[in-house]
C-alpha cells in the first residue's frame, strides 16, 4: 500500500524579518487525508508557518512545496485557489447573506465580484455545504445577524466549496463560548467523512481546542521544533511544558486532549 500523496512539506525552514529570525529550521510533511494540529505559546512562529502553508510568505532559506508546486516557482495566486483558508477575523466590508459568503469562496474574494454570477451547480453545492455545517435554516441571515460561532461554521463551508486539497483553520474558535465552539469542532471533525481526501492543518495554543479528528502535530517553541508526528505521541506533559517553559499536565481520554497547570505541592 502506497503512502498517501504529499500535500505540504517545509524543509529545513527559516525565516528573518527586519534582521531577527524568527523560524530556526522547521520541516513538516502533510499528507492527503491528514490532519495537524500547529500548537505553541503565543509569539512561537505559528503565523509565519502558516503563511507558507497559505502560500502567503516565502521562507528565508529552505524549501516549501506546496501541493507539489514549490514557493518562488510557481504563480501563488493559482495555488491560492486550492487552499481553504478559514481565519476568524474575516473582514467583510459588506452585509452578504450567509449563501453569499459560502459563494465567495469559489471566486477567492472577501465580497462578490461584480457582475459576476454563480452557475447553478455552484449555488447547489453552496446550499449542500451549508446543509453540513447546520445552518440551512440562516441560509439567507445577514453576515451581521451571525453569531461569532455561525460565523466560523459559514467560514468553513465557503473554505470548503472550491473543493481544496488543503484546508487551513487558524485559531477558527477564537472568541467563542463553549457551546459554539464544540459546534464548531463537530463541523471540523465532520470533515473526516465528508472529505477524506482533504488535508488540514489547526492552529491553536489552547489543547481544548483540538478536535477529534486531530490525527498529527508538530509543537513549536522560539521558532523551533519542539516535537512532530502522531498526536498521541507528541501532544503529552513532557512536550507541551518544554514548548509552554511551565508545568502543564496533558490529559487524552481517548478522543480529546484538555491540560492544566501542575501545581507545587503546598509547604508543611
Amino acid at each position: 500500500m502506497t503512502d498517501p500523496a504529499e500535500v505540504l512539506r517545509l524543509d529545513a525552514v527559516t525565516f528573518r524579518r527586519n534582521g531577527r529570525q524568527i523560524l530556526h529550521g522547521i520541516d513538516l510533511t502533510v499528507r492527503a487525508g491528514e490532519h495537524w494540529a500547529l500548537l505553541g505559546p503565543n509569539g512561537a512562529g505559528k503565523t509565519t508557518v502558516v503563511g507558507f502553508c497559505a502560500a502567503q510568505t516565502h521562507p528565508t532559506s529552505g524549501t516549501v512545496d506546496v501541493l507539489g508546486q514549490r514557493l518562488g516557482r510557481v504563480d501563488t495566486a493559482v495555488l491560492r485557489k486550492h487552499i481553504g483558508h478559514v481565519n476568524p477575523r474575516h473582514r467583510l466590508q459588506t452585509d452578504l447573506t450567509v449563501t453569499e459568503v459560502v459563494l465567495t469562496g469559489v471566486t477567492g474574494t472577501i465580497d462578490l465580484p461584480m457582475r459576476w454570477v454563480p452557475t447553478d451547480e455552484q449555488r447547489t453545492r453552496a446550499a449542500a455545504l451549508i446543509d453540513d455545517i447546520g445552518m440551512t435554516a440562516r441560509a439567507d441571515s445577514g453576515w451581521h445577524t451571525l453569531s461569532q460561532g455561525e460565523r466560523g461554521r459559514a467560514l468553513i463551508a465557503r473554505a470548503l466549496i472550491a473543493e481544496p486539497e488543503l484546508l487551513l483553520l487558524d485559531e477558527p474558535t477564537t472568541g467563542l463560548d463553549v457551546a459554539a465552539r464544540e459546534q464548531l469542532l463537530e463541523t471540523v471533525d465532520a470533515l473526516a467523512s465528508s472529505a477524506p481526501d482533504v488535508a488540514s492543518v489547526l492552529v491553536t495554543h489552547h489543547l481544548e481546542e483540538l478536535p477529534e479528528s486531530t490525527s498529527h502535530a508538530i509543537v513549536i517553541s522560539d521558532g523551533a521544533t519542539v516535537a512532530a508526528g502522531p498526536a498521541d505521541q507528541t501532544v503529552t506533559s513532557e512536550v507541551i511544558t518544554r514548548a509552554f517553559r511551565h508545568p502543564i499536565d496533558v490529559g487524552y481520554d481517548g478522543r480529546r486532549w484538555s491540560a492544566r497547570a501542575v501545581r507545587a505541592s503546598a509547604t508543611p
